[in-house]
This record gives structure tokens, sequence and C-alpha cells, in this order.
């Protein structure tokens, strides 16, 4: 038999033992915790009755929202950053259930979801690359799952829901010569310039994640010859490090980091800021951003071009596939297989450059036999 319509209790299940509230907000829109039970009927009720306003409806979505990204953060043990991004999709969802003037989430359907898929790509303010939409449908369906599983619905609506066809977008890499200019762009004896050179070192010698860069600390440089990076999901791994890398980091630790260190609160954080306190991952951006235009590298060059780089140089230089698969941190060596086809055009440049029998555009044509021949 159908429980009642509207969104229920999540009941004493999981999220009662979420009791950390979470910001669900976006872009400054306030939306209520759960724990406030503006919107949520009675734990131990049977069932609840259908919102009887469009504002009751908004507040029941959010409360069900907060409990969700509440379950992902502790249950689940997903990072600030993951659950931040949870709360910018659902923010954007939410607000668009209200336009919809659905009257409670048991009212959402699968043609629903559909037309959520279509929204987002044809919105005229920023419509959303298909990326971005197979991102956000991601969280969508993981939030529905959840309000099946604690009985707020009866059926997974956005089960059966298929992204937009993504097409593949190469990682963009620069070359070995413009990763040395980038990296002279640093050059200097102030700690500014110390701490950014051994920054960007890093992120090119381990092809780390800007992340987990600005997360290590300085017991992660475990030797001269490696770093222990933390990455998704909390898992490490351990990374090599060259001399060029070593060096700069070796000299920011006894050069730069004390000045910065003593700016600040004391903190194990290995890259600082100019206040003494760990580095932020925008910061680190700024960092790139500003040592490419002093480079005059024209485009657009980020912490990721980095590790594109780091990636697509060693597989030019024969390293295994799945040796960089070890080394990016990827759970699935078919994400690493992307750079194989940046090294492929590669090889088919320089191979329609080099091989004389590919420079010719097409076969001359026969010679015709001397007359009476």
């Amino acid at each position: 038999m159908r429980r009642g319509r509207g969104i229920r209790s999540i009941g004493t299940t999981r999220c009662d033992r979420l009791a950390s509230p979470i910001d669900v907000s976006g872009s400054g829109h306030g939306v209520p915790d759960a724990a406030d039970g503006g919107a949520t009927p009675a734990r131990g009720s049977a069932g609840a009755s259908v919102p009887a306003s469009r504002d009751a409806a908004g507040a029941a979505v959010a409360a069900a929202v907060d409990s969700y990204l509440r379950h992902v953060a502790i249950e689940r043990g997903l990072s600030t950053n993951t659950v931040a991004a949870y709360r910018r999709d659902l923010a954007i969802y939410s607000r668009w259930l209200a336009d919809a003037h659905l009257t409670g989430l048991a009212d959402v359907t699968r043609q629903h979801i559909s037309d959520y898929v279509r929204f987002l790509g044809s919105r005229e303010e920023s419509p959303l690359t298909a990326a971005s939409i197979a991102r956000i449908l991601s969280t969508v369906r993981g939030f529905h799952r959840f309000l099946l599983e604690e009985g707020v619905v009866d059926t997974d609506v956005a089960h059966e829901s298929k992204p937009p066809k993504l097409g593949t977008r190469l990682p963009k890499a620069i070359s070995i010569e413009q990763v040395t200019l980038l990296l002279a762009a640093t050059d200097g004896d102030d700690v500014a310039n110390l701490r950014d050179k051994a920054l960007l070192e890093l992120l090119y010698a381990t092809g780390a994640r800007v992340s987990e860069v600005v997360n290590l600390n300085v017991d992660d440089v475990l030797d001269p010859e490696v770093v222990r990076l933390t990455g998704k999901g909390d898992k490490q791994r351990i990374v090599p490090v060259g001399s060029y890398a070593r060096t700069a980091i070796d000299t920011f630790l006894v050069r730069g980091r004390p000045l910065l260190s003593a700016r600040g609160p004391a903190t194990p954080a290995l890259f600082l800021g100019l206040r003494g306190k760990r580095l932020s991952r925008q910061n680190a951006w700024l960092i790139i951003r500003a040592a490419a235009e002093r480079a005059g590298l024209d485009g657009h060059v980020s912490p990721h071009t980095l590790r594109h780089s780091f990636a697509t140089h060693l597989l030019e230089g024969g390293a295994d596939v799945r040796v960089v698969q070890e080394l990016l941190g990827h759970s699935s060596v078919a994400t690493t297989q992307i750079y194989t086809l940046v090294t492929a055009d590669t090889l088919r440049d320089m191979y329609t450059t080099a091989h004389p029998r590919a420079r010719v555009s097409r076969p001359a044509p026969p010679v015709e036999p001397p007359p009476g021949g």
C-alpha cells in the first residue's frame, strides 16, 4: 500500500544520529536546518500531509537536503569540498522544484527529472556544459536514492535518468619548454618566491592535485626522495620527488618557511601564506596564474595544467600507463588512459612531419608511357 504523499519523517534511522547542522544554503538563500523541525513531522508518525503552501513545501525539501548532506558528510565521510559541491547542486535543484510548484518530494516524477536535465542545458543566463549537467544529475540521483532508503518516498524517480553524452575532452598540457619557463618565473630569494618555487616544482614533480599539496604537512615529506599524498577518500599514496623539487623544498624549509611560520600560529602545514597560516587552494591558483603571466604563457594555466603535463610527459617518455595511474591516484586506469590520446596525437603529428610517405598529401599520378612505346 502506498504511504502518505508529501515528505514524511526521515524517521529514527541514520539521520537521527547526524546531529551536526550543515548549511545547505546556496548563493545567499537561507535554508532551515532539519533540526529546527519546521517542515519535518514528528518522528514516529505514520506519514505526513501534503504541505499546505509553497513555503512549507520548500522547507520540507530543505530539511531533506540538510539530512542528506549530514549523511554524506558523516556516514560516508566525504570531504568538505565535495559536500559543498553537493550543497550547491541541491540548492539549484531545490529552487527548480519550487518554481515547478511541486507540493512535496513524493510528487516528483521521472518526467520532472528529465525536464530538469533539459533546463540545466538551456538556461538563458548560463547554460551548463554536458560535464556539469552530468555532475549535478549525479548529485540529484544520490539524493533521491537516499530519500527512498529513508522511506521519504516510495520510488527512486531519478534512478534511470541519463546525463547528456560527454564528448572526449582531452586534458590540456603544456610543453616541457613551457613548464621550464613557468618554473623559472618563480626564481628569487624572498620568502614568497622560495615558497612559490617549491609549490610549483612539487606540483609538476608529483602530478598531485592542488588540494593534496596545500594539505601537506611537513611530516609528509618522508625523506629526500618521496612524499606522502592524501587524495580523494583519504587514500594515501607515496610518490617519488625529483631532485629539482627536493632542492626547492629543502631551500624553502630552511630559508623560507621559518619566516612565514613566525607570522602566525603554530601549524604543521608545509606551505604557508604570508600571514603564517596554511596556504589555501585559491591562493595556490593565484600563485600559478601570476607565474604564468610572468612567464608569458598565453591561455589558461591552472594547477591541473601541471598535473596534466606531468602525466602527458611521463607517457611521452615511455612510462607504463598503470604506473602513471598509481602516481596520479586514479582509482581506475580508464581515467588515466585519456592521456594516451594526447600522446597519440603528438606521435601522429611527429609522424606526419617526419615520415616521407606521410608528408605527401596524395600519390603522384602515374607516368604516362611515351607514345608508340
